[in-house]
């Protein structure tokens, strides 16, 4: 009953909270939609370590989707030993690159209190889950070797049987368990995803492109009134105001 659960209800679940969370925070919290960067609190570390996480997840990531979306191509691609030794190497150092980049963020979270102070409850727990996911993926790249073949055989069929409404658990309740953490925990992250500020990748700053343009005033001297033009002081008492420039 556990694995039926586990495997077969779950994901659905992750994927229906995702969507529909997600839907109804943008639709009804649209401002909500954002980095919260706090990349101007604290850079040096956030340079770092952002782009060591980027870089090295997302090129993770890119070979999961191809062997998903062209598993005919990635088993000729892999066919050779030769290619299929380099993808494996290459993983595991991006993966290694992944885990030092959130390591940063992780510690620049701890040491930094103004980085500190902006990190919410939800922020940790993201963290928490993308720590687990890129470590078990290291861990199985180093103890289960060959990845790229064998996640051809195991993952693709079930993810595959997902997308059809017919699972087939019996391509994955065998398989280890960091391999069982790895792909459960996939899913968790994607369950979290519309409650943390991971949703601001999936929007597009198409608007910013036609919306009117917007005059923004820092500040204004104490001795010109809220009523007066933008751009002018005062003078004198001759002299009421003098537009600047």
């Amino acid at each position: 009953m556990s694995d039926v659960f586990l495997w077969t209800v779950f994901p659905y679940v992750a994927l229906a909270v995702s969507v529909i969370v997600g839907l109804y925070r943008y639709f009804n919290d649209r401002f909500s939609f954002s980095s919260q960067s706090s990349q101007f609190l604290e850079n040096r570390m956030a340079f770092w370590g952002s782009t060591m996480w980027h870089y090295g997840i997302i090129l993770i990531l890119i070979p999961h989707l191809l062997g998903f979306l062209f598993p005919t191509a990635w088993a000729v691609l892999i066919a050779d030993q030769t290619r299929l030794y380099v993808l494996e190497v290459t993983g595991f150092a991006l993966a290694v690159m992944a885990i030092l980049g959130l390591l940063i963020l992780i510690l620049r979270r701890f040491t930094n209190d103004r980085a500190k102070s902006v990190t919410s409850a939800m922020d940790w727990v993201l963290l928490a889950a993308l720590g687990l996911q890129v470590v078990m993926g290291f861990w199985i790249a180093f103890f289960y070797r060959w990845g790229s073949e064998w996640y051809l055989h195991t993952s693709v069929p079930w993810l595959q049987s997902l997308a059809v409404f017919n699972p087939q658990i019996q391509y994955v309740t065998a398989m280890p368990l960091p391999v069982k953490v790895h792909m459960l925990n996939a899913f968790v992250i994607m369950a979290l995803f519309p409650f943390t500020r991971l949703v601001h990748i999936v929007t597009l700053p198409l608007p910013y492109l036609f919306r009117p343009y917007q005059v923004v005033i820092w500040n204004r001297a104490r001795n010109v009134p809220y009523d007066a033009p933008v751009g002018v002081e005062r003078i004198g008492p001759d002299v009421p105001y003098l537009r600047r420039g």
